[in-house]
């Protein structure tokens, strides 16, 4: 699908949300669109199905679209599940309560069209509604980027008139600022606690901060203008997390909210808002969401599913329901901007010019990008103590690339099931020990070095440095242990045209028709993993290339080159 002119945009709008009508509630205030379970109970997940759609649908009418099934629906599924005595009630939120984190959708759309979702409703329905979102007001939140859901209530309360704590909303922006460390970029909570800087930065705080730069803009012109700084700032960097074919970098967590990875340039030309020329950000967008449109992301019935580039549990957090993915319905704030915005008539531009390597220093991420327009990030595995579920494949990877992706485990007991693409993995008694965490690094403008543990009695230190086609992994390892090692390369789809694999030597490789990968150790010995099926987010069946390493109590030195190729 081509996607260029507000026409098309519209029509995939439509082709994602469509498929719901049937699932709505009589009320309209519940949507079920899965059996799987999460953190919550069903009720809210039914509840975060019916918010969702949303975050598209108020940019949608605010651009003057029209809708009217979808209007019916949500004025309806207000009136219901605000409403304490009927059937739909949505329930009286507690402390950290996923109900929480909906409300924010709802005020965006009470923001952005209040006489669609607002002004239609009686004043009984108005006075619960507003009622029902004043919770947030009297519960603890996770000091995260759920506070901006607060701030967003606030607004939203305090633009049709009905009580609200603007207070609250100050402390509650005052500590969002204090996570900022500078380029544009924050940590999602007190630094010391979430080190880590993921897409929570782009599709969450700073998408945030853009839309209250807008709506806030009368009220606080000193802090919508800092917010709008820090987009300039981010959006220039940003860029560096996508590929010339569309796809972005697939590292962190929540990716299942899939084409939300381009959301922030949508507020972006939102706000009127140019990090990057226009036609650049309307080729990011466009981009995305067509690589995405390739990608069997959708059940039979037409509604997205868990998983990345097709469905997967194993990837998930213990948060994603099945109606989080419409998460990813940020990105189309673009169908906000009017008939006669030019974003609807400027051509789709490339990425602009960028550095083969860079260090984006207040991501603590090492940028590279290959003659063929691979994207490597070389990460240092700082992340949080408090894990969301494998931290260690989402963030402790030595390299994440747009064109093979990365693999979730499937347990540790055996190296097939672990596959450790993109890892030194220790096997220990027959169980697979990776890096979880680093202890210590330092990003240079052209390496990473990270000290890390995966067993006690073993430290490493890994030197990664990149080079014309790949990389070297340069590792000093201490052991009080003799235990067997692995440096991995990335997964490489297999059962696919032209494939190909073999070990011999100190070396092994994996190819088929689009994509190669080649390790080659100094010493050591040449293996293939053979993943398990559904572990790699890319494909469902895949081969690992490896070097093979004995380790020896004391000291030793290993070093491997990896390198890599693919076809857009």
């Amino acid at each position: 699908m081509k996607l260029d002119s507000r026409k098309d945009f519209e029509t995939l709008m439509f082709r994602i949300l469509d498929p719901l009508k049937p699932l709505y509630s009589d009320g309209g205030a519940l949507l079920q669109v899965g059996q799987t379970g999460v953190t919550y109970p069903r009720r809210t997940i039914q509840m975060e199905g019916f918010s969702r759609p949303l975050w598209a649908l108020g940019p949608y009418w605010l651009g003057g679209g029209e809708a009217p099934e979808f209007a019916a629906i949500y004025r309806r599924g207000l009136a219901s599940g605000t409403n304490p005595g009927g059937p739909e009630y949505w329930g009286d939120p507690g402390d950290c309560d996923q109900l929480f984190v909906e409300m924010a959708a709802i005020a965006a759309a009470i923001l952005e069209v209040p006489g669609t979702v607002w002004t239609p409703l009686s004043g009984e329905e108005q006075s619960n509604l507003a009622r029902w979102l004043d919770t947030i007001n009297h519960h603890e939140l996770p000091h995260c980027n759920w506070l901006f859901f607060r701030v967003l209530v606030n607004l939203a309360l305090d633009s049709v008139g009905m009580p609200c704590d603007l207070e609250q909303m100050n402390r509650d922006l005052e500590e969002v600022d204090s996570w900022y460390v500078g380029d544009g970029w924050y940590t999602d909570g007190t630094p010391d606690i979430k080190p880590q800087r993921d897409y929570y930065i782009p599709w969450a705080i700073q998408y945030y901060g853009v839309l209250y730069s807008v709506f806030a803009a009368g009220r606080d012109p000193a802090r919508a203008r800092m917010f709008r700084e820090r987009a300039m700032a981010f959006g220039r960097e940003f860029a560096f997390w996508f590929d010339r074919n569309g796809a972005a970098l697939p590292y962190g967590r929540s990716l299942t909210y899939r084409f939300g990875q381009c959301a922030f340039y949508s507020a972006c030309v939102f706000a009127g808002i140019e990090p990057l020329p226009l036609g650049v950000m309307k080729g990011i967008i466009a981009r995305n969401l067509e690589w995405w449109c390739q990608k069997p992301i959708f059940d039979r019935d037409g509604v997205l599913t868990i998983g990345y580039t097709y469905p997967q549990l194993y990837m998930s957090e213990r948060y994603n329901a099945p109606g989080s993915p419409y998460w990813g319905m940020k990105t189309f704030l673009v169908m906000a901007l009017p008939q006669d915005h030019p974003f609807w008539t400027v051509p789709a531009a490339p990425l602009p010019e960028l550095p083969p390597v860079y260090a984006m220093k207040s991501a603590d991420l090492l940028f590279q990008r290959l003659p063929d327009g691979q994207v490597n990030a070389y990460a240092p595995a700082e992340v949080e103590a408090s894990e969301h579920g494998q931290f260690a494949e989402k963030y402790g990877k030595f390299v994440y690339n747009t064109r093979f992706g990365f693999s979730a485990s499937r347990s540790y007991v055996a190296l097939e099931q672990a596959a450790p693409d993109s890892m030194l993995a220790f096997v220990i008694d027959g169980y697979t020990f990776i890096r979880r965490h680093s202890e210590e690094f330092q990003l240079f403008g052209d390496r990473l070095i990270s000290r890390w543990s995966p067993f006690a009695g073993i430290t490493v230190v890994t030197e990664l440095i990149p080079t014309g086609m790949g990389h070297i992994r340069r590792h000093r390892v201490e052991s009080a242990i003799a235990c067997t090692a692995y440096d991995c390369g990335f997964a490489v789809p297999k059962f696919c045209d032209g494939f190909a694999a073999s070990a011999e030597g100190s070396a092994a490789g994996a190819r088929n028709a689009r994509q190669r990968c080649t390790v080659t150790g100094r010493t050591g010995a040449g293996v293939l993993v053979e993943a398990w099926p559904n572990t790699s987010l890319y494909a469902v069946n895949t081969v690992i290339p490896a070097v093979k390493y004995d380790i020896p109590v004391g000291a030793v030195t290993l070093e491997t080159t990896v390198e890599s190729e693919s076809r857009d």
